[in-house]
């Protein structure tokens, strides 16, 4: 597939209360967690997107990164799959016909994950990556044929699971070993592992 109809999204939407603070805008390694999760998007994607709260830490650092930055759509249920259709619909007014999402607080994902992630989802609405701990739900490619579908799981005020959403939609898999690859930084002692496995 072209790169030019692949777009980016990181999802940096949520309210971080583990954390302590916004997780987009934490430090690892000299970069923050959004600057690495766009980074890695921006090597296959034809351009990247930020879907985070206005106002915050993290729309900043969007802005800081010169990147769009999607809040989610109105009037309807908010959660991560807002996020998606408010990529989704971005990614159609530019022309592309795949939206691959990252979360912003994964920054140890494989090197080659966007690129499988796209080529299991020829033929496909959607693909994911999964390790031996399951569908890793938010490192996922979505076509843009999935608007209407999402529309309606969204409309009356509930946010269904996101695994569940793909998983009714013949969600292609992206099978890794490693679910270490895979850490979510939901804590300060998240953030550390990272940075020691980073500098191991």
């Amino acid at each position: 597939m072209q790169r030019e109809r692949v777009i980016g999204l990181v999802i940096a939407g949520g309210l971080s209360q583990r954390f302590g603070g916004e997780k987009a805008v934490a430090m690892l390694a000299g970069r923050s967690l959004l600057a690495r999760a766009c980074g890695r998007l921006a090597a296959d994607c034809g351009a990247v997107a930020v879907n985070v709260r206005a106002g915050g830490d993290g729309a900043a650092e969007a802005e800081r990164l010169g990147l769009a930055v999607l809040g989610d759509p109105p009037g309807l249920a908010t959660g991560p799959l807002s996020g998606v259709l408010a990529g989704l619909r971005w990614a159609r007014a530019q022309g592309a016909s795949l939206l691959i999402t990252l979360p912003c607080d994964t920054p140890l994902l494989p090197d080659d994950l966007v690129s499988r992630l796209v080529a299991a989802a020829e033929g496909r609405s959607c693909a994911a990556a999964r390790t031996p701990d399951g569908m890793q739900s938010l490192c996922a490619a979505w076509g843009v044929e999935l608007i209407g579908d999402l529309e309606a799981a969204l409309a009356d005020g509930r946010h269904p699971p996101v695994h569940g959403f793909l998983e009714d939609h013949d969600c292609g898999l992206v099978d890794y070993a490693d679910a270490a690859a895979f850490l979510n930084i939901n804590t300060p002692q998240d953030l550390d592992e990272a940075a020691r496995r980073l500098g191991a």
